[in-house]
């Protein structure tokens, strides 16, 4: 997956972030992905894609912590 834009929620408001994520996620073409920059481990969040687009989403962690987590998530070929 390449061309990759960043997606900062460390601004926005809890109650907006997964909202926000899944809204870029859904727009994305399939073999695409954008970064998504926190300021906690969006563990949870991976738990939510794994529940509701199993197997249509890729998740790599490219920075775990401590003030910064940066992970690529893409939608697959096949999403």
């Amino acid at each position: 997956m390449s061309d990759s834009e960043n997606l900062d929620v460390r601004q926005l408001v809890p109650m907006q972030r997964h909202s926000t994520i899944f809204s870029t996620w859904q727009g994305l073409a399939p073999g695409k992905s954008f970064i998504l920059i926190n300021d906690h481990d969006p563990k949870p969040l991976y738990y939510q894609f794994d529940a509701e687009h199993t197997g249509k989403f890729t998740w790599d962690y490219l920075e775990s912590g401590p003030e910064t987590w940066r992970v690529r998530i893409g939608k697959t070929a096949n999403a």
